[in-house]
């Protein structure tokens, strides 16, 4: 079978390897259909890591992803050959103190798709998974559908975590697919006003037409005048840092309103480390939270979307086949044509 190796920075092969072996009872064969070319996998194309996690070269990357069911175990009874389903990434032990308290995102000994070290991406044709990180897709979702549910289920984790209810105003910084999604999340839950800014002009006009109040460009735009001045000075709510970068950091805590909370999405490329202003955070008394991937919301994901109160699809602009991986990543990480979303396709 076919698969995509990250072989250096910015350089991928697509070579042949062989078929993928099923070990356990509860495993999953899958016929991979779709993969989403994610931020955190764009910092190992680009970098050779993500945070302190240095690639070991080669490397199949990828863990957005749909498949179809080709065979399971004696003991799956959660889907059938045949099925389409999309993957959850990560794969707990169940055993652990943060497993024992629902919150597998954080289990001490999770192994996630193509991280640095521990499971191989799913950038090939075919791979195996636990029946408990397999996940059935509603008969009229599609593919790529399925490949949007993990970015939105962790938008849908950092939602709850933030604790929006009717009413609150939000800010969105930085709207690629994480901040967009989180956008539609924020708007759903009753946002009554929502500000999205980003650095590619169609990202931000992509976030006006998917809700968001105001969008900014702050390269054109002061964009905490703009806000607090569109606030009467108050601030906002919540404001979702979705960038990655200090700057956006910043410009987060200045508009956020005393008691205001602030959550922190966006993967920083380089070093990994922010600095704050920890006078004004003390001042006004905000609440920070970092968001670990998600748990116990891809359920909520297809919920939302089913109900046609989520936008998946608008946000992918462009497509590639398998052979063409190295040109989805690299078009991502240069922001050009106006991407948002890429897509591989098998």
């Amino acid at each position: 079978m076919k698969a995509a190796y990250l072989v250096a920075k910015r350089r991928f092969e697509i070579r042949e390897v062989p078929e993928p072996k099923m070990q356990n009872d509860s495993d999953v064969l899958l016929n991979v259909r779709a993969s989403g070319v994610c931020g955190s996998d764009l910092h190992n194309y680009k970098e050779g890591k993500t945070g302190c996690l240095e690639v070991e070269f080669p490397m199949i990357l990828g863990h957005e992803c749909s498949a179809v069911v080709e065979k399971v175990g004696s003991a799956v009874t959660k889907v059938k050959p045949g099925d389409r389903v999309a993957i959850e990434p990560a794969v707990s032990c169940g055993q652990c103190e943060e497993c024992l308290k629902g919150r597998q995102n954080l289990c001490e000994n999770i192994r996630f798709l193509s991280l640095p070290g521990d499971l191989e991406g799913c950038l090939k044709e075919r791979m195996v998974m636990p029946e408990t990180n397999v996940i059935p897709l509603p008969d009229d979702f599609t593919f790529e559908d399925g490949v949007m549910l993990e970015p939105l289920s962790i938008c849908a984790h950092a939602g709850t975590l933030a604790e929006l209810k009717p009413g609150d105003s939000v800010a969105i910084l930085g709207s690629g697919p994480i901040g967009l999604l989180t956008l539609e999340v924020a708007n759903v839950s009753g946002a009554v006003l929502s500000f999205a800014t980003d650095i590619v002009k169609e990202r931000a006009e992509m976030a006006a037409s998917l809700g968001a109040t105001y969008s900014f460009d702050p390269n054109e735009t002061d964009v905490v005048r703009e806000i607090l001045e569109a606030t009467d000075g108050r601030g906002v709510d919540v404001a979702f840092e979705c960038a990655g970068e200090q700057d956006t950091v910043n410009q987060g805590l200045e508009i956020l309103r005393p008691g205001g909370r602030f959550l922190l999405l966006g993967i920083p490329g380089g070093a990994p480390q922010y600095s704050f202003d920890t006078d004004m955070m003390r001042r006004k008394e905000l609440t920070i939270v970092f968001v670990r991937r998600q748990v116990h919301c891809f359920e909520k994901a297809i919920n939302l979307v089913k109900a046609a109160r989520i936008d998946v699809r608008t946000p992918v602009t462009h497509r590639f086949p398998l052979e063409k991986t190295n040109d989805a990543y690299e078009l991502v990480s240069t922001y050009r044509d106006g991407v948002v979303k890429a897509i591989i396709n098998f």
